[in-house]
């Protein structure tokens, strides 16, 4: 599937232009892609607006029974989904169709949780008067996501909208339009009506703007940068439009002195460089106790010196690349200006003669260089030593990102300490994924608003409605 889904139909775009999609393992390209702009976002409001008031009238048991198809769909071709996935990200085949799998049941937990939307009734102060309160559909919902995980971040998003009622038109990232047509694939053969849900493809700065300024699109879900989510909410304010906002991170971890080193720092790595370290919850700062910082260094060296790097179209895994050339001029960027603040380049940091790939650098820091503010969103694993849990706690909530944060500690004490007074949405305590389908994604400061996940999840793209009856 390599094209546009409005209204039931594929479909290239108005204009007729096209996006020479490529692959960043060999810079080869896969496909010419529709590449449209604000016109198609306009065509395909033409169905969703005249959709709403039909789907949002179904029942959440009808909803849920074609949003568990869909999963059912997804799960019964994850190798073919995947393979496209690899293809326009270079990620391994293992996080590729675990990526699928998990996009497969955020559909099925929101088909049921669609089932869920209760609302409560509420005694009053009067005998005469019966008030309660229900939940109902936004509206029409955009949702516009980026190309690190180009089947979760627009699952999350889609499935959760329209079990609310919502009717959808995904936007996902250029470089990634595979993954966001499969999932139109599997909701068509599934029985999605026409105008429900729809995939459009072209330039991100019109298609945004559009759905700012159109009336009839009630909300936006948004993942991607700090930046542009402000742009967002500056635009926001025309039409009141509602957003959720999945922006950048920072995270922070934390590893005491009591745990087993060897064990932890090649965890570490292997969670670091997950996607290749594009991820917004992925660990950053490794903040590790001075009493087993050597020791940690050595493990996690030994660690990285075995990873290769490669095309991930076969049957090896290997650390895939970057998404593209800037993505890859950023990284080899933010590793120069490390080294002049100071940093230590311990490995790594290096760029292959083809595709967008540089090999995971190990940079020793300390905590007044500035480059351990940026969002690294690369290889790139930042390690600085500590020397009491005080100390730690003011540096790791030293950024304005609050997003994941992760602490290591055998100690009950120390670890509550830690999850209380760190000043970000979601802590994981000796665990690297303390996000899930059934629980809140959670960003607090510039790292977003709203919440994706979850029952939370979906009363984001539901109303509260009070109904109050007087002289009763």
């Amino acid at each position: 599937m390599k094209q546009q889904y409005i209204n039931g139909t594929w479909c290239n775009a108005q204009n007729q232009n096209t996006w020479d999609l490529t692959n960043p393992a060999n810079e080869e390209i896969i496909a010419k892609i529709p590449y449209g702009n604000d016109l198609d976002f306009l065509h395909a409001m033409e169905f969703a607006v005249p959709a709403f008031k039909t789907w949002s009238k179904t029942t959440p048991y009808f909803r849920g029974d074609i949003l568990k198809k869909t999963a059912d769909f997804i799960r019964k071709n994850v190798k073919d989904f995947a393979t496209d996935t690899i293809l326009e990200t270079g990620k391994p085949r293992n996080e590729a169709e675990g990526e699928w799998q998990v996009a497969a049941n955020l559909f099925e937990w929101y088909a049921e949780e669609g089932k869920r939307s209760y609302g409560r009734v509420v005694p009053t102060n009067r005998t005469d008067k019966r008030s309660h309160i229900i939940y109902q559909p936004i509206g029409v919902v955009g949702v516009i996501t980026a190309w690190n995980f180009p089947a979760y971040n627009p699952a999350r998003a889609v499935a959760a909208a329209l079990a609310a009622g919502c009717t959808v038109i995904l936007k996902g990232s250029e470089f990634t339009p595979l993954s966001g047509f499969r999932i139109a694939q599997a909701l068509h053969e599934s029985g999605i009506p026409k105008g429900v849900f729809q995939v459009i493809n072209g330039e991100s700065d019109k298609i945004g703007n559009a759905m700012l300024q159109h009336p009839e699109l009630r909300k936006i879900s948004f993942t991607g940068s700090t930046r542009v989510g402000k742009i967002l909410m500056d635009g926001a304010s025309l039409h009141n439009t509602k957003l959720s906002l999945e922006l950048g991170g920072n995270a922070p971890v934390i590893i005491e002195n009591d745990i087993n080193v060897k064990e932890i720092a090649n965890q570490a790595v292997i969670a670091k460089l997950r996607n290749c370290g594009q991820v917004c919850v992925a660990p950053q700062r490794f903040y590790i106790h001075e009493d087993i910082f050597s020791e940690f260094i050595a493990e996690a060296k030994t660690t990285m010196e075995k990873l290769t790097l490669g095309d991930n179209s076969g049957t090896d895994l290997h650390l895939g690349p970057l998404i593209n050339q800037k993505q890859q001029e950023h990284t080899l960027n933010l590793i120069e200006i490390a080294q002049k603040q100071g940093g230590n380049l311990l490995l790594g940091g290096k760029k292959l003669d083809k595709g967008y790939f540089v090999s995971p650098a190990l940079i020793q820091a300390k905590q007044e260089q500035e480059f351990i503010k940026e969002e690294v969103f690369g290889p790139i694993m930042i390690v600085i030593p500590f020397e009491n849990k005080e100390q730690v706690l003011d540096w790791a909530n030293d950024t304005i990102y609050g997003l994941a944060s992760y602490v290591f500690t055998e100690s009950l004490k120390k670890a509550n300490f830690y999850a209380e007074n760190l000043e970000f949405g979601m802590v994981g305590i000796n665990e690297w994924a303390a996000h899930g389908t059934e629980v809140p994604f959670v960003g607090i400061k510039s790292s977003g608003m709203g919440h994706e996940s979850g029952s939370e999840g979906m009363k984001e793209y539901m109303e509260m409605k009070l109904i109050s009856y007087g002289g009763m």
